[in-house]
């Protein structure tokens, strides 16, 4: 099983979740010149993983979090593949109708915000299915 790994630091232990902080780091940020160009990015993420009480681990230990490959697809195709497809299916229905090209572009960007919209409105029942695991 293909799996997507990231080592990360526990900031905070609860009885059933961890806390994990993990520092996502741009291609430029491990250049020893970042600090010149001013183009290097470091961003740290947090990272809510189910844990029992009884798991050998403390605050601060360094762990690596583990989420399948298959989850991280699903999530590309929620965040851009399917706001894409409804773009062009909303902009090739409003131009089959006669719609103008501005009213036209105006309700695909406006199909697009509502496709966002509904993803927002499920973000709990989606972040139920993607479960990250230590190792």
């Amino acid at each position: 099983m293909e799996q997507i790994t990231h080592k990360g630091r526990i900031v905070a232990i609860d009885p059933e979740v961890t806390t994990i902080e993990i520092v996502a780091e741009s291609a430029c940020a491990s250049c020893h010149a970042k600090g010149l160009c001013g183009l290097g990015e470091e961003k740290v993420k947090q990272v809510l993983v189910r844990t029992s009480a009884w798991d050998p681990h403390n605050v601060g230990d360094e762990v690596e979090v583990v989420l399948k490959k298959a989850m991280g697809y699903k999530a590309v195709f929620i965040a851009y593949g399917m706001p894409l497809v409804v773009l062009f299916v909303a902009l090739m229905v409003l131009n089959a109708l006669g719609v103008g090209e501005l009213y036209a572009g105006l309700g695909a960007l406006g199909a697009v915000a509502l496709c966002y919209l509904v993803i927002f409105l499920f973000r709990n029942k989606i972040s139920k299915d993607y479960s990250f695991f230590l190792k």
